[in-house]
């Protein structure tokens, strides 16, 4: 079995879901070691105890799955590797568990064994079409859970890229304010220079029309 994974390789809740999945593993281990020994109604209670065991060790599993996209890029391939010793080790507990379940000499007595009847037949059909069932599902449920995971993926890498486009965004806004306020400014200092060639030209004029008339009035006071 995987060692607990390394605090700098993934969340600590990804941590405390595996912690708990050992646990639930060995406890399934465990009472699967004793069914073997046990006949009749205590061996019913206990393959029922091993199938909630089972149970509970999948659902730890497909937590285990969940939280994986938490999980860094580069940690991902020690986790999946992880997840895969998992799944073969509940693989196996499950077929063990199945091949206790159908043995009915231990599980009803050895009258049940040599010539079944009609009725248990039925029931160990039915038992085998709901194994089938609970097999498909399993399997379905999978595929929805990979589905999921490439989903959620696609879906923060289309964030990731809003978000990138976003700030190019603001950043082009904030240039086009900055270069409305240079426009300002250069506006401004074009009225002010133009005020300033209108009152030069005024005054030049000014003065050329006073040096005309001072020129005009020598000239008539040496005529007079």
């Amino acid at each position: 079995m995987a060692n607990l994974i390394d605090a700098d390789a993934g969340t600590e809740l990804f941590s405390s879901y595996e912690a708990e999945f050992k646990l639930v593993q060995a406890d399934l281990t465990q009472k699967l070691d004793q069914i073997p020994e046990l006949s009749g109604e205590p061996r019913k209670a206990a393959l029922s105890q091993a199938e909630r065991a089972l149970e509970e060790a999948n659902e730890l599993l497909d937590q285990m799955r969940l939280e994986k996209a938490s999980i860094p890029s580069s940690s991902r391939t020690r986790i999946n590797q992880r997840l895969r010793n998992f799944e073969s080790d509940i693989d196996a507990s499950k077929r063990k568990l199945r091949s206790l379940a159908d043995d009915r000499s231990a599980l009803f007595g050895n009258r049940y064994s040599d010539h079944p009847s009609d009725a248990a037949v039925e029931q160990r059909q039915q038992l085998l079409s709901g194994t089938d069932r609970l097999d498909r599902s399993t399997q379905r449920l999978k595929a929805s859970q990979a589905l999921a995971n490439e989903t959620e993926a696609i879906g923060a890498s289309t964030l990731a890229d809003l978000h990138s486009q976003r700030q190019t965004i603001q950043h082009t806004q904030e240039m086009l304010l900055e270069s409305e306020g240079y426009v300002d400014r250069s506006v401004k200092t074009l009225r002010g220079m133009a005020r300033r060639m209108a009152t030069n030209r005024v005054i030049t004029i000014s003065i050329i029309t006073i040096l005309v008339l001072l020129i005009f009035a020598v000239i008539y006071s040496k005529f007079r």
